[in-house]
């Protein structure tokens, strides 16, 4: 069972790593948006956009509801944007950590 458990885990960090998705989950934090504004929004092709969705939505990470013939996108769960979060402090932590290793190399 903790097997199983790892590998979902796994395969949700998997579905998460890749940089259009980031940016795409960037943009769904500030709420809904049809898929013809985020491919705008982000410069990428319909078709790569939509296959980034799609992975997404199959990991239960977004959702989507049709307007008509538009599909609207949403974060599905308020806890990604969480994580995305945690993620740029520990990123902004790194970055501090470099700066301070280079300024204590220039003192020496």
């Amino acid at each position: 069972m903790q097997e199983k458990i790892a590998q979902l885990k796994a395969d949700l960090f998997k579905a998460l790593s890749h940089p259009t998705r980031i940016r795409i989950l960037d943009l769904l934090s500030d709420g809904e948006h049809c898929v013809c504004d985020i491919f705008a929004q982000l410069n990428v092709e319909q078709a790569n956009t939509s296959q980034h969705l799609s992975v997404m939505k199959k990991q239960g990470i977004l959702q989507s509801r049709k307007e008509g013939l538009r599909v609207i996108y949403s974060i599905k769960h308020p806890e990604i944007i969480e994580l995305i979060e945690i993620a740029n402090q520990i990123l902004k932590k790194q970055a501090s950590e470099v700066i301070n290793t280079f300024e204590g190399a220039d003192e020496k």
